[in-house]
């Protein structure tokens, strides 16, 4: 369990949402979920399953790739937010951090990072101070400072991407697949240093994620989504222990674990899609 200060405030309501792409193809249908204050959310489901994408519409980055909302509402701290720009969103406290690591290649470790201060009216000082604070949570940034990021491990161009977005000072980090491509035990540093500036920073989490062992271990709440809807949600130790949860998605029966094969054959049958 868990010890971050999370409150039963809801920071973030996404209520009934359809997106639709090049005004045919219907990808979110219905889809509702709300993010605690202090706390970290996962949302989770295989590739396909319209993590991104809900992603996207809550941080408006949708017009971009011809997709919009077409039904549905999305409040941020009481006030409907769908309607506004990116770049005001982030103002109002709420980035996100794109999947695969994209960051400025030509740009240094830390001169990426200063970019995320570009919003901010700041003082040289509390941009000082808050550049520390992530080499605090990334000591292998400030090791790397100098380097040009397109260099750099993927590792550390992940822990590049979130250190950005915390030099934002968000009240909100939407965490798109912070584990993909990245070996086991520096998924479990990615995931320990989440926890630590939730716990330290009060940042609220929202993360994509489809790899839900890992995601239910550091969440305090959970959504799975299934082709585009929420089929299942709960507390995140509640989920560790469903039976179906843990067939399907982590791979494992009061059996034992299961192999692929056996895992694919029982999507066929399972009671949330009966």
């Amino acid at each position: 369990m868990l010890d971050a200060a999370k409150t039963d405030e809801t920071l973030l309501e996404v209520n009934n949402i359809e997106v639709i792409y090049n005004h045919v193809i219907l990808v979110l249908k219905g889809v509702s979920l709300n993010v605690k204050k202090g706390g970290i959310t996962a949302l989770l489901g295989g590739n396909g399953a319209g993590k991104t994408t809900t992603l996207k519409a809550i941080s408006n980055l949708l017009h971009s790739e011809r997709g919009e909302v077409t039904k549905g509402s999305i409040i941020y701290k009481g006030e409907r937010v769908q309607d506004l720009d990116p770049a005001t969103l982030v103002k109002r406290g709420v980035i996100q951090v794109m999947e695969g690591r994209h960051c400025f290649e030509h740009l240094t470790v830390e001169e990426n990072l200063l970019t995320g201060a570009y919003t901010r009216k700041a003082s040289k000082g509390e941009i000082d101070a808050d550049l520390q604070m992530v080499y605090d949570y990334f000591p292998r940034l400030k090791e790397r400072r100098k380097s040009q990021a397109g260099y750099t491990s993927g590792g550390e161009q992940q822990m590049v991407a979130i250190g950005r977005a915390l030099m934002s000072r968000p009240d909100t980090v939407l965490l798109d697949e912070p584990s993909m491509g990245l070996a086991p035990q520096l998924v479990e540093q990615i995931f320990e240093i989440v926890k630590s500036v939730n716990e330290k920073e009060g940042v609220s989490f929202l993360l994509a994620e489809q790899n839900t062992n890992v995601a239910l271990k550091y969440a305090h709440f959970g959504y799975i989504l299934e082709n585009g809807r929420v089929v299942m949600d709960g507390p995140a130790s509640e989920l560790r222990e469903n039976p179906d949860v843990k067939e399907f998605y982590l791979g494992v029966s009061d059996e034992g674990r299961k192999s692929f094969r056996d895992v694919r054959s029982y999507r066929r049958r399972k009671r949330w899609l009966a």
